[in-house]
């Protein structure tokens, strides 16, 4: 069977080690000149880590990551609470923080030693399908006929275009921001932190590794967003961006299957995006190779519905500024910060969800 991946951000390469490791090598492609060097995602949960850990990846992870071991919630400057982040029901009992661009290579890494290599600058440009397969057309205007093609091009997936599968949702309003920093002594190392203002603005720090922190804030400018001073020795990237809720009306159409943003896209509360793409590309690989693909669709559109339902509720809370909103935050911070199990209990649903 020939498989065409496209995209070779996680998602893409967990498809090509599942299938790697299950015995079929696909081609996998991406329009970048070369492996990706932001951060981007950052946070690896338990989940993924368990279904990455057949191919020998997980291994690599966890030896280069900082295991995320508490949240701290700040209101304006006051911390409110703070709770471990840790499972021991779970196959690694924190959140692993590590910068994407070195969960792509350390993925890649494995995937080479398979015998599969990444071909950058390699454009898909559209698809056909016909009965005997699809065609794909690339833009030094190579053709090639594949069985299957999988789609984990991100957002504006040239793949989900070309099958005509609609991206219904909206987008919010606000724009957010992004920061990648090298730090010293605030924020904290292996604590998530959040802060919440009484402007509504709300910031956030998670750790990358020792000395280096994501800082993302629901304004401008995720630097000087934070109360308090943010102990930055180097700024190596800043950005700002506007959150899209979307789900693809179907995850497969024919012999053309999606993953990841291609196929879902969410705020980045829950830290939830990557992982997602990471368990559709398990399952898809898993049931390509198995011959199960008619059952695809319908189990991750479900599951990674409830996802994004989550993290909106999540998202509406945090942020929101209605009397409803403060209240329920407000609420649980005052039920953690009162009641031991409560924390526990909220610790573990962060590492488990």
């Amino acid at each position: 069977m020939k498989v065409l991946i496209v995209g070779a951000g996680p998602t893409g390469l967990t498809t090509a080690v599942e299938l790697a490791r299950r015995g079929l090598l696909p081609r996998i492609v991406d329009r970048r000149d070369s492996a990706s060097t932001l951060s981007r995602a950052v946070g690896v949960t338990s989940r993924s880590l368990e279904l990455l850990s057949y191919s020998g990846v997980s291994e690599k992870l966890i030896a280069e990551g900082i295991a995320v071991q508490s949240a701290c919630i700040y209101l304006n400057t006051h911390l409110a609470l703070e709770f471990p982040l840790h499972s021991d029901r779970t196959y690694f009992p924190a959140i692993l923080g590590l910068p994407q661009d070195r969960t792509e290579a350390l993925m890649a890494q494995v995937l080479s030693g398979m015998g599969v290599e990444v071909e950058y600058r390699k454009e898909l440009k559209t698809l056909t399908e016909e009965k005997s397969g699809v065609v794909a057309f690339f833009d030094n205007g190579e053709e090639e006929r594949f069985d299957l093609v999988v789609g984990a091009d991100g957002i504006r997936s040239t793949v989900r275009e070309a099958a005509g599968i609609s991206y219904p949702g909206f987008d919010l309003e606000e724009v957010w921001s992004i920061a990648d920093v090298d730090t010293g002594d605030w924020p904290p190392r292996r604590k998530f932190t959040l802060v919440k203002m009484e402007s509504g603005v709300v910031a956030v720090a998670v750790p990358l590794g020792e000395g280096r922190h994501r800082l993302v804030a629901s304004c401008d400018n995720a630097i000087k967003a934070f109360p308090m001073a943010v102990d930055v020795k180097r700024v190596r990237r800043e950005g700002t961006f506007k959150i899209s809720i979307r789900q693809a009306e179907t995850y497969s159409k024919g012999r053309i299957h999606l993953a990841g943003d291609a196929a879902h896209c969410h705020s980045p509360v829950g830290g939830r995006g990557m992982n997602l793409g990471i368990a559709d590309a398990a399952e898809l690989a898993k049931r390509i190779t198995e011959g199960q693909l008619l059952g695809y669709s319908e189990l991750r559109h479900q599951e990674d519905k409830k996802v994004i339902e989550v993290t909106e509720r999540g998202r509406k809370m945090i942020t929101g500024q209605s009397l409803k909103a403060r209240f329920e935050f407000r609420a649980l911070i005052a039920a953690a910060s009162s009641i031991p199990a409560v924390r526990r209990k909220l610790g573990q649903f962060a590492v488990e969800l």
